[in-house]
């Protein structure tokens, strides 16, 4: 039941719904309230998060649920394994580290699942108005922001400073949200950024429509390099016009986001998102575009094991 429906009012009208619910419908049980960890305000996660977690509530009359502003990957994915959200956005880069254990993370995450795919982020580096750099690492002693603490883009700003033989001892390293990134190159309070989401994204728009901001690629022999140590890397392409002066392709890296929480969750609520990703997509897709890239087949290319009911669905085609 592909409810295109709902195309300019209905997602409103769901974040309405879902405000007001309170524990009543189903059966006269108490409203069970579950919470979805994003991202900050800058980026991509939190508005599709926001809409995803609004159809939930709409069509889950039993539960409420909410799209918390985070850190990012790393937080939610800890934030789960510690019970304090019940689904998560993340990287793949976070969660391959999770499940298998790293600095991050400590201990295995064995129980961590894979509910469904989100989008393709693109890594963006960004050097402001008037630099010369050319590659990243022409900012070897910059002031280079490498992404909030707690999130995916700080895990992989290390990999890529680590393919031009640089660590955090090599420059001045500053942990700033996509916001406060946009701001600081407007403002030439930095050297460089590295911001990795979905394009088009707010903050990279500012960062070079009012900033002067300009993108880098990448040179073909580090994606060779990254993508040998580290398989979840896929090459990637920021077209020309995707942001405000940017006149050429840029060549980047690429890697997917995943909706993940713990092999114990509900399976009535894995089947109610995976049903809204295939009849919905139209209404995420007013939220943002980047939802058109949201494709269930992708689930074949999870970087850790799907949920049981994730799984059924795709040996089932959704049926």
């Amino acid at each position: 039941m592909n409810i295109k429906g709902w195309a300019s009012g209905g997602l409103a009208l769901g974040m309405a719904l879902s405000a007001v619910a309170c524990g009543g419908e189903g059966g006269g049980g108490r409203q069970e309230f579950l919470s979805l960890g994003t991202g900050g305000t800058g980026g991509i996660y939190y508005p599709l998060g926001g809409a995803i977690t609004s159809l939930l509530s709409v069509e889950d009359s039993l539960r409420q649920y909410t799209a918390e502003v985070t850190g990012g990957s790393v937080e939610n994915v800890n934030r789960l394994r510690e019970g304090q959200i019940d689904l998560g956005f993340a990287l793949a880069i976070s969660i391959h580290a999770a499940y298998h254990g790293g600095q991050d993370y400590g201990d295995p995450f064995e129980s961590l699942r894979v509910l469904a795919p989100l989008y393709p982020n693109m890594v963006h580096v960004l050097v402001p108005r008037g630099s010369t750099a050319t590659s990243l690492g022409d900012l070897a002693g910059g002031r280079i922001s490498v992404g909030a603490a707690g999130s995916g883009t700080e895990e992989v700003s290390r990999q890529l400073l680590g393919v031009y033989g640089l660590t955090y001892d090599d420059v001045d390293a500053r942990f700033l949200t996509f916001s406060e990134s946009s701001a600081s190159l407007r403002d030439e309070a930095i050297d460089g950024a590295i911001i990795s989401v979905g394009y088009p994204a707010a903050a990279v728009l500012e960062a070079t429509t009012t900033g002067g901001a300009r993108l880098l690629s990448f040179e073909p022999d580090r994606i060779d390099a990254l993508r040998r140590q580290y398989p979840y890397y896929s090459p990637g392409t920021i077209p020309a016009g995707a942001y405000s002066g940017l006149e050429s392709d840029v060549t980047t890296l690429a890697m997917m986001n995943w909706i993940v929480a713990t092999e114990e969750l509900d399976p009535a609520i894995v089947t109610g998102l995976l049903t809204i990703l295939r009849d919905q997509k139209a209404s995420l897709e007013q939220v943002h575009e980047m939802a058109t890239q949201i494709e269930l087949s992708l689930l074949s290319d999870a970087p850790i094991p799907l949920h049981p009911v994730t799984e059924a669905w795709l040996g089932g085609e959704g049926e």
